[in-house]
């Protein structure tokens, strides 16, 4: 056991003192810079988002008024 063990250790330590190989790939440069979003302040972010909240709000409300009517008219159900 003692030597499956130390021939375990030299190979660990024979395989850390290779050389890493060269890598010989060439770095791209005329690919044009990505299109970044701009950086907007937060106030400008939430005034751009009340706009489309109240469309999501009036469905959010149509759906919550459907499953009540669905859930009273399960309850009614014999």
């Amino acid at each position: 056991m003692k030597l499956l063990w130390l021939c375990a250790l030299i190979a660990a330590t024979l395989t850390g003192c290779s050389q890493f190989p060269a890598l010989d790939i060439p770095v791209r440069t005329d690919t044009p810079a990505p299109d970044y979003p701009a950086i907007l302040p937060l106030d400008d972010l939430l005034a751009q988002a009340t706009g489309t909240d109240t469309t999501l709000q009036t469905v959010l409300a149509a759906r919550a008024a459907a499953l009540q009517a669905r859930a009273a008219a399960l309850r009614a159900a014999p």
